[in-house]
C-alpha cells in the first residue's frame, strides 16, 4: 500500500482519524473535492486582482481616492507650468510672497507691477511690450502659483480629517508626511528656479534669457516624484488592508493559482514595466533639458538630425570645451540624448506590452488588470512619441509641446498602474505561495504528497 510519507508519520493509513486530514488536500480528494478546487482556482484567474475591490469593507478607499485626487491636480500644475514657459511667462513675477493670493485689479497695481517687471533684466529683450502684453503672460504665472497653493489645500485640509477620524493607516503617515515635504518644498524650488534668471548677471546674454535648465529640470523631476508617490499610494490604498496583509493575501491567493511558468512568466513581464516606467521618468527629466536650452527648435527633421547629410548623430554632438557638460548644456547633444531615452522607451513600453499580450503565454501570467494596464502603457508611449515627432517637425507649437508633456504623465500613469496590477509576481508574494508543481497543477507544501511504502 502507498500512502503520502508526511501522513505515515503521523498515524498508520488505516486509522480512520487520519482520513479527514487526508481529504483536506484537494488534489487528494474525490472527484467532487477536486473539481470544486479547480473551479475555485479558475474563478481567482478570471477575476484578478481588482485594484478598487468593490466590498464597502475598505475603510481607506477614501483616503486612496483622495490621493488620486490630489495626483490630479498636479498633473494640472504641470499643464499650466508647461504652458507658463512655452509662453515665456515664468519670470513676470519678480518676487515671492506665498501670503499673495489676488493679482492686480487697478491700473496703478498693474503699473506698479509692470515697473517692477521692468528693473530685471529680461525687459531689456523686449522693450516693445505694452501693459496688455504683460498682463497676459503675468495671469500664466500667477495661475501656475496658485494652483500649487490649491494643491497643498487639497492635500493638508483632508489629510487633516482623515488623520483625526483615524482613517489613515499607521505605515502610511510617514508616507504622507514625505509627500507633504515633496509638495511644500516645490514652492522653494520654484523660486529657486525663477531666481536664475532675475539676475543681474543676465543682462548681457546675447541669447534670449531663460530659467536654468538645471533648475527647470529639478522643477519639474519634483512634480514628477511627487506625482508618482500620490498614484502609487493611491492606489495601493484603494486595494484595502488595514495593514497591508489584506493586500497581500490577494496576490499571494491568486499566485498560488499559477503555475510555476506563469508566476516566472509574470516576473518577466513586471521588470519589463518597471524599466519602462524607469525609462519614462528619465525621458520627462532630459525633457527639461530639451525645453531650458530650446533644443526644440534646433534640427527639426526626422528621423535624420541632420537631413542633408543623412546623419541620425549631428556632427555638433561634442564641443571640447564643454567637456561632460555636453550632456547638459549642448543643443545637439541634449536633443540627441532626449530622442535616444524616447527611443529606448517606446521599445521597452510597446515590447513588454506585446509580450504580455501574445498568446501562448501560460494561463493566468497576465491577470485582467495587468492586461489592461499593458495595453494602456504600449498605447501611451506610442502616441507620446507621436506628439514628440509632430511636435519637432512642426516647430514647437505652445498646443503640441503641452500636450508633449501631458503625454509623458499618462505613459508613466501606465506604467505605475501596470506595475501595481502586476503585485503578484513580487518575489515576496512569489516566496509565500511556497508551491511544489504536480502533473495537473500546484499545491501548497502542507498538503503535497511524498509517496512512500506504509511500514
Amino acid at each position: 500500500m502507498v500512502v503520502p510519507l508526511g501522513l505515515a508519520r503521523v498515524c498508520r493509513p488505516s486509522a480512520s482519524r487520519c482520513l479527514p486530514a487526508y481529504r483536506r488536500c484537494p488534489f487528494n480528494a474525490g472527484p467532487q473535492r477536486r473539481s470544486s478546487a479547480t473551479q475555485g482556482s479558475s474563478s481567482v484567474l478570471t477575476r484578478g486582482v481588482p485594484i478598487a475591490p468593490s466590498s464597502s469593507a475598505n475603510p481607506h478607499a477614501p483616503v486612496g481616492k483622495w490621493l488620486l485626487g490630489t495626483a490630479g491636480v498636479v498633473i494640472c500644475i504641470v499643464h499650466v507650468g508647461g504652458v507658463t514657459r512655452l509662453t515665456r511667462s515664468g519670470l513676470s513675477m519678480t518676487y515671492w510672497k506665498p501670503t499673495q493670493i489676488m493679482p492686480p485689479t487697478t491700473l496703478d497695481e498693474w503699473n506698479v507691477e509692470f515697473d517692477a517687471y521692468k528693473s530685471f533684466p529680461e525687459f531689456s529683450q523686449r522693450r516693445s511690450m505694452t501693459l496688455e502684453e504683460f498682463k497676459s503672460i503675468y495671469y500664466w504665472e500667477w495661475g501656475h502659483r496658485i494652483l500649487g497653493r490649491v494643491s497643498g489645500l487639497a492635500f493638508v485640509l483632508p489629510a487633516a480629517y482623515f488623520a483625526a477620524r483615524r482613517m489613515i493607516p499607521s505605515h502610511y503617515r510617514w508616507k504622507l508626511a514625505g509627500l507633504l515635504a515633496m509638495g511644500g518644498g516645490q514652492g522653494f524650488v520654484g523660486w529657486w528656479m525663477v531666481r536664475s534668471g532675475l539676475g543681474e548677471d543676465r543682462r548681457d546674454d546675447a541669447h534670449e534669457i531663460r530659467v536654468s535648465p538645471y533648475r527647470l529640470a529639478t522643477h519639474l523631476s519634483v512634480a514628477f516624484a511627487t506625482y508618482t508617490g500620490l498614484v502609487w499610494n493611491g492606489l495601493d490604498l484603494l486595494h484595502g488592508g488595514a495593514d497591508g496583509r489584506g493586500v497581500r493575501k490577494r496576490y499571494v491567493e491568486y499566485a498560488k493559482a499559477l503555475s510555476t511558468e506563469a508566476r516566472r512568466a509574470a516576473s518577466k513581464i513586471r521588470r519589463g514595466v518597471l524599466a519602462a516606467t524607469c525609462l519614462t521618468a528619465l525621458t520627462a527629466a532630459s525633457g527639461a533639458f530639451v525645453a531650458g536650452m530650446d533644443a526644440g527648435l534646433a534640427y527639426n527633421t526626422f528621423p535624420y538630425m541632420e537631413e542633408e547629410e543623412k546623419r541620425f548623430v549631428p556632427v555638433d554632438i561634442w564641443d571640447p570645451e564643454l567637456g561632460f557638460s555636453n550632456i547638459f548644456e549642448n543643443t545637439a547633444t541634449v536633443q540627441f540624448n532626449h530622442r535616444l531615452l524616447a527611443y529606448s522607451t517606446v521599445v521597452a513600453s510597446v515590447g513588454v506590452a506585446a509580450y504580455g499580450l501574445r498568446r501562448g503565454l501560460p494561463a493566468g501570467a497576465v491577470s485582467p488588470q495587468a492586461r489592461l494596464g499593458l495595453l494602456t502603457l504600449g498605447a501611451a508611449a506610442t502616441g507620446q512619441a507621436s506628439l514628440g515627432v509632430a511636435t519637432l517637425l512642426t516647430y514647437v507649437p505652445i498646443h503640441l509641446a503641452a500636450a508633449h508633456q501631458l503625454g509623458s504623465l499618462a505613459v508613466l500613469s501606465s506604467g505605475l498602474y501596470a506595475t501595481q496590477a502586476l503585485r503578484y509576481s513580487r518575489p515576496l508574494a512569489v516566496r509565500q505561495v511556497r508551491q511544489i508543481t504536480v502533473p495537473g497543477g500546484s499545491v501548497p507544501k502542507p498538503f503535497a504528497p511524498v509517496y512512500a511504502k506504509a511500514p
